[in-house]
């Protein structure tokens, strides 16, 4: 089996993706719904340990990063995936790869024949995280992926020219079975909301946690008890607030320039659909 996660991967970009794959597959095509904050702290960790992330904190504080700390947050998968297994009883061979461009991708399909040896190989892709955020960076790349026609028509083109497809092909003609989905989807923003808060603030535009948060409480989801969601509170006080539909969380300082850096972005963390409901698919070779 193989399990494939790419970051920040939409429900509207399978859709592309599955008439590629078709000939090759036969695809039993679900949704479920990602937790919030739609981050990759948050929702990738839950899906490698099998529970959320205060049940991280409490059981796996070793494997647990607060979000004022300056350490990575996902550099334990590889651990809570194999406690999660081992709390199922479960001792497979496996394998954890993270692949942040195409060369990685490259270099994991050249060592084919060491995954097929394994009866679990789980991959991390990260491309279509990374073009999310260099379009918010790159005015090139907004051009580009200009709208969320554009958006998809590049992932598909990425897609169609890395050697993912290739690894596809020879999934199926090895009669491998693969398991498609992802963390959290995201949503392009233009409505901002202006937020107050202390320094240690998070950067995420789409939630923020803090003890002293300033905001139009009719205009967020608001969540006083952090436990209620299953989250973890860094503080007694702690309060966490997620921007809904497409608005996006500003500063009171600089918030023309804010404004107009992020406006039309895609962005991840908060409440909408094009965020949380996310694809879960199962490919089986034809032909079985």
């Amino acid at each position: 089996v193989v399990l494939l996660v790419l970051d920040n991967f939409r429900y509207d970009q399978w859709r592309v993706l599955a008439p590629e794959l078709a000939a090759d597959f036969d695809a039993e095509e679900q949704v479920y719904f990602s937790i919030l904050p739609t981050a990759t702290q948050y929702a990738r960790n839950a899906l490698f340990a099998g529970m959320m992330p205060l049940d991280i904190a409490r059981t796996h504080p070793d494997l647990w990063v607060d979000e004022e700390s300056e350490e990575g947050k996902n550099l334990h998968e590889a651990e809570l995936l194999e406690r999660q297994l081992a709390r199922l009883h479960r001792r497979p061979t496996f394998a954890y790869h993270k692949l942040n461009d195409s060369a990685a991708v490259d270099k994991w399909l050249a060592s084919y024949d060491e995954m097929r040896s394994r009866d679990l190989s789980v991959a991390v892709i990260n491309f279509i995280d990374i073009l999310s955020h260099a379009r918010t960076e790159s005015r090139m790349v907004r051009e580009l992926a200009s709208n969320e026609a554009a958006y998809r028509s590049i992932t598909l083109s990425w897609f169609r020219h890395t050697g993912l497809r290739e690894l596809f092909r020879r999934l199926a003609a090895d009669d491998a079975d693969v398991v498609l989905t992802t963390d959290h989807g995201s949503i392009r923003v233009d409505r901002p909301v202006k937020v107050v808060g202390d320094r240690n603030v998070n950067t995420n535009l789409r939630y923020k946690l803090g003890r002293n948060l300033s905001y139009p409480a009719k205009e967020v989801f608001e969540v006083r008890n952090p436990a209620d969601l299953r989250l973890p509170a860094p503080n007694l006080s702690t309060t966490y607030i997620f921007a809904t539909g497409a608005r996006f969380f500003a500063y009171p300082n600089n918030y023309n320039y804010y404004v107009q850096h992020f406006r039309d972005t895609f962005q991840h963390g908060g409440v909408s659909m094009e965020e949380m409901i996310v694809p879960l698919i199962t490919l089986r070779p034809k032909g079985r």
